[in-house]
């Protein structure tokens, strides 16, 4: 039985179906209790919100649900070159921006930039809320807060896009890891190498990690039906995760706009690029991505980078305003995208799998 594995039997869910998190305030309570209530794993992504933000967040998905769900936090939530981004390199990472601030007629943002939240912080709420399941990406938690999640009884998942990140993700105890390929959506979480040396399709590394660990594997990338969730488990995963498919529908964060592109011909055309938040990530080629594709070296250190685009519109998700220039998040299998409902997306899946 396909809803038998190692995965179901960890999390106590009826599917081995997790919502990817979506980082960016593009999570929802609606949608992570949607993806739970149907016997998925629905998650949200907490990455830009404070500690007390975040338990406002799991006690509205609570009102909706009872089920299990995950929280999901950015374990490096900052780069280092933020320590020695001073008023100089600012000055001519605006400069690359001005044409745009100028044709839209807004100033670009000063100096300096505000802080955003900080893991050590955050984490502190995961241990106050007590989700089912915390995962993370961007490395590893600390021996404490594993052991501390073990105490309280919440499930650890890692997210990995080698072997290597997989296997140290299993050999500090966490309780189940992501693999994640090339072909997915959002951010290329990688934190043993650079992300630009980390591009393994997912296709190609769930077998890889499937033949080395033995926590519950779940796969993520290029995961929009029942087909890829056929290929995945036939390769080794216990699970998967399925990001961009889920993003499209009505009861996610993101924009209207945003929903629209993902269902039209654009969404063929990914790239990844650090243009939006300093760090790389997969997203529907713009004018932004293109015109600036050169200058991938030259951006502000995540999460300023993200602080500046946002004065053009990039962000927040629900802003409609200025549509070559916003970051629309989508994976390498978006093109086939049927689903506007998540709840009609979840019961064709089961559907498809059961038959």
């Amino acid at each position: 039985m396909w809803t038998k594995t190692k995965f179901t039997r960890l999390t106590g869910t009826d599917f081995p179906i997790i919502q990817g998190p979506f980082g960016g305030k593009l999570s929802s309570a609606e949608l992570t209790a949607v993806v739970s209530n149907a016997g998925g794993l629905g998650s949200y992504g907490c990455q830009p919100y404070s500690a007390s933000e975040m338990v406002t967040i799991a006690g509205n998905i609570r009102e909706k649900t009872s089920k299990p769900f995950n929280l999901n936090l950015w374990v490096n939530d900052q780069d280092d070159a933020v320590k020695e981004f001073d008023k100089d390199r600012f000055r001519k990472v605006i400069g690359i921006f001005q044409p745009y601030f100028e044709a839209l007629g807004i100033d670009p943002p000063a100096f300096p930039l505000p802080q955003s939240p900080a893991f050590e912080d955050q984490v502190e709420a995961v241990f106050e809320i007590k989700p089912a399941v915390f995962s993370f990406v961007y490395g590893i938690p600390s021996g404490e807060i594993l052991e501390r999640c073990r105490q309280l009884g919440i499930i650890t998942i890692g997210t990995a896009t080698t072997l290597d990140e997989a296997m140290a993700i299993e050999n500090a105890g966490v309780d189940a890891v992501v693999a994640t390929g090339s072909d997915a959506g959002g951010h290329r979480v990688s934190f043993l190498e650079q992300p630009e040396d980390s591009l393994v399709g997912t296709f190609s590394l769930i077998p890889q990690v499937a033949d080395a660990v033995k926590i519950p594997l779940i796969a993520a990338g290029g995961i929009a039906d029942a087909r890829g969730i056929k290929a995945a488990m036939a390769l080794g995963a216990d699970a998967v995760q399925i990001g961009t498919a889920f993003l499209a529908t009505r009861q996610s964060g993101t924009s209207t706009i945003h929903r629209e592109k993902l269902f039209s011909k654009e969404a063929r055309y990914t790239t990844l690029t650090k243009v939006y938040t300093g760090r790389l990530s997969r997203g529907i080629k713009n004018r932004l991505t293109e015109e600036l594709k050169d200058f991938q070296s030259s951006f502000a250190p995540y999460p300023l980078q993200g602080k500046i685009v946002g004065k053009l519109g990039a962000y927040p998700a629900n802003s409609e305003s200025n549509p070559e220039l916003k970051a629309f998040w989508a994976g390498q299998a978006a093109p086939v995208l049927q689903y506007h409902d998540a709840e009609h997306f979840i019961a064709a899946i089961i559907s498809e799998m059961e038959s």
